[in-house]
């Protein structure tokens, strides 16, 4: 088990909006056995009702909370008032409707110190409960993991993160209160990252459970958020590529690949776990095409 002592400058960030599950995310965190870990927790709420509960759980589990109010139904004011607070050499978020796995602490760490990077990221596996569709077990359609292209990761994800904050002092780097309610305020964050030089590495055995509630477990849940994530892409590459014929190709481009994967869907139909993810490629593909064009980040939240 790590030792707090060999890690004295980590700061573990908890956002958090009125989720019952927080303490258990906690308990997690303690159970890392690293002594005592110094916690931020950033509550989203408009009020700081929650204030005592938190630091009570944090006492009880043997945890240092540092309670910060950030108040604004606003993703990125959280995680920046995460940034604010952490005085330390790394930031380590986790959300508050995870649990981390044992080993979850240590693994971070050594990947970040094994490949030098200014960011790693780790697995978020989901937890199905009985109720979900076969398909969306059988395709595990909400576990996360960050995309190589050439062996190297280009934008990451804030539910399983570990940042290098002297990187992000220097460059300023924050997440944008624009995109804190729609999402995609992480992708944008780590491109950016990116960007100044960041690298960005991947620990395979810091894992991290997501249970998936029943709200989420639908197609029509992951068309809109595959829908909003294709509008973040799509983001990227209008800011990357200015222009209006370079616009209108790269969204002809999108709307192709909708076209091909709708169209695979078709041919898959009866095999639902493999329809519902060109299915879902195809809403990702649109939302791309759409954001492009001009067409403004659905809110997701």
């Amino acid at each position: 088990m790590p030792d707090v002592s060999d890690h004295p400058s980590l700061v573990i960030g908890v956002c958090t909006f009125r989720r019952d599950t927080l303490e258990f995310t906690l308990a997690s965190i303690a159970a890392q056995g690293a002594g005592q870990i110094r916690v931020v927790v950033a509550d989203n709420d408009e009020t700081s009702q929650a204030e005592a509960a938190i630091r009570e759980a944090g006492r009880r589990l043997g945890l240092k909370v540092d309670y910060v109010h950030a108040p604004a139904r606003n993703i990125s004011v959280a995680r920046n008032a995460c940034l604010d607070a952490a005085a330390a050499d790394w930031l380590l978020f986790i959300d508050d409707d995870e649990l981390a796995e044992p080993g979850w602490l240590d693994a971070m760490i050594r990947e970040a110190r094994a490949g030098c990077f200014e960011a790693v990221l780790g697995p978020v596996d989901a937890v199905y409960s009985d109720a979900a569709p076969g398909w969306m077990r059988a395709g595990d359609f909400h576990s996360t993991r960050p995309v190589q292209r050439g062996g190297r990761i280009d934008t990451g994800y804030s539910g399983n993160a570990l940042i290098r904050m002297d990187f992000v002092r220097r460059w300023g780097l924050r997440f944008d209160p624009a995109l804190g309610r729609s999402g995609g305020e992480d992708l944008d964050f780590f491109y950016r990252l990116r960007d100044a030089g960041g690298r960005i590495g991947f620990a395979e055995d810091a894992r991290a459970l997501e249970p998936v509630p029943d709200g989420r477990a639908s197609l029509r849940w992951l068309l809109s958020r595959t829908f909003r994530a294709g509008q973040s892409h799509g983001a990227r590459l209008a800011a990357v590529q200015p222009g209006v014929a370079r616009r209108l190709r790269e969204a002809g481009i999108a709307a192709g690949k909708a076209a091909v994967c709708a169209m695979a869907a078709l041919i898959t139909l009866p095999r639902a776990s493999i329809r519902n993810r060109f299915i879902t490629r195809s809403a990702l593909h649109l939302g791309v095409m759409a954001r492009v064009a001009g067409l403004k980040e659905i809110q997701l939240y």
